[in-house]
């Protein structure tokens, strides 16, 4: 990941986790393994307790990061509870595992 791609992560992460409080913040997919092509959006995993729908959660903290960095961003977000990402993983879910093993902690 180029220096600016980090810095931009960093950023994102920590306002997240100034204003939603997650467990974890997880960055996946290109820009995690180092290979992103110019224009990659930024995948990020968000381990929360919300009494939300995850998708509406994933929308909320989308709003928000628009509303401080505007929307020139490319970024993915999956909002999932502890309870949630658990249950994946027993049953065998490989998307999730994957993240979990591979992803880099923000």
């Amino acid at each position: 990941m180029e220096k600016n791609d980090d810095l931009k992560v960093q950023s994102l992460a920590q306002k997240i986790k100034e204003k939603f409080n997650p467990q974890k913040v997880i960055l996946f997919g290109s820009h995690a393994n180092g290979a992103p092509a110019k224009g990659s959006d930024i995948d990020l995993l968000i381990i929360m307790n919300t009494n939300l729908k995850p998708y509406k959660q994933a929308s909320l903290i989308r709003m928000f990061l628009d509303d401080i960095f505007g929307v020139n961003y490319p970024i993915d977000i999956i909002v999932r509870t502890p309870e949630s990402i658990e249950k994946r993983l027993k049953e065998g879910d490989f998307f999730i595992k994957n993240i979990l093993e591979e992803g880099v902690p923000l």
